[in-house]
């Protein structure tokens, strides 16, 4: 049985560890503290608190040896550059050089294409984000792209407990940004976890988008919204400059990840409004 380690078993980790399970891997998860990890018990795999740039508590895990695949789905907890820098590059280091998998799957994100022109971007785009933690993640993504590995870049992550369009559209706190069409990339975690899982058993190679079918831009989504749930559309406001991903405006394709059999569960976020109870359930 291969063994997998996922490296920070957050939102979309946990979900990828238990993806895993389901198809016959040995999954061992690993997460920042044992405090989080002790809310981890009730899983089918055992997740262990570790800081993944804590190399000698790293090597001193009999758990993750003979891992043949290591996913670094770890967060840096919203920190700033010095965060990103020792959670992404410094952690992506230490995976790959105390465990030594057979691959590292490094998720990255759709942050580090810096258009604003709306254009279509896929892997070949340029990728040369203003922002420094947009230029640590790039520099990680060369760091796991030279031994070998897998660059997943993540649309914007949602599913249920976690929509942060939907939380602030039920609360009354959602604004449409400048005219509302900037274009909104988007991710369900369960499409994060079979994407993950897709990619590893291909034995892919290289940069891929992990995003949904669909881009949608800002007002259209606000519009089925309203329609959906009988509200009214939210006020105009002004563009937020200082967003976590900065003020892109691109549409992500993801058509070299279906070109190699990938098949999204929710082709766009109005398709998991619709069919995911959980997901509306946890906003209500």
């Amino acid at each position: 049985m291969a063994k997998v380690v996922i490296a920070g078993c957050g939102f979309a980790g946990l979900a990828t560890g238990r993806a895993f399970f389901a198809a016959g891997w040995e999954v061992v998860g690993l997460t920042h503290s044992e405090e989080s990890a002790g809310e981890l018990r009730g899983e089918d795999f055992p997740v262990l608190g570790c800081d993944i740039t804590d190399r000698e508590r790293l090597s001193a895990l009999p758990e993750v040896k003979g891992a043949e695949v290591v996913i670094h789905a770890a967060s840096s907890g919203r920190g700033g550059a010095e965060q990103y820098r020792a959670v992404y590059l410094g952690g992506a280091k230490a995976l790959a050089e105390v465990i030594q998998p057979r691959v590292i799957v490094f998720t990255s994100s759709t942050s580090v294409y810096a258009q604003t022109d709306g254009s279509w971007v896929t892997e070949e785009s340029e990728a040369n984000p203003d922002r420094e933690t947009g230029q640590i993640l790039r520099e990680t993504e060369k760091f796991v792209i030279g031994c070998g590995g897998i660059v997943a870049r993540l649309g914007g992550i949602y599913g249920p407990g976690r929509s942060v369009l939907l939380r602030k559209f039920l609360a009354g706190e959602a604004v449409i940004e400048g005219d509302g069409f900037k274009w909104l990339n988007q991710i369900h975690r369960e499409d994060i976890a079979s994407g993950l899982l897709h990619l590893v058993t291909v034995k892919a190679g290289g940069i891929f988008n992990l995003s949904d079918d669909q881009p949608l831009e800002q007002r259209a989504v606000y519009e089925f919204l309203a329609e959906r749930f009988k509200r009214e559309m939210p006020p105009r406001g002004a563009i937020d400059l200082n967003r976590k991903r900065g003020w892109t405006n691109k549409r992500v394709s993801n058509a070299k990840l279906r070109l190699s059999g990938w098949v999204a569960g929710y082709a766009s976020f109005l398709e998991a409004v619709e069919r995911d109870g959980d997901l509306v359930g946890s906003e209500n």
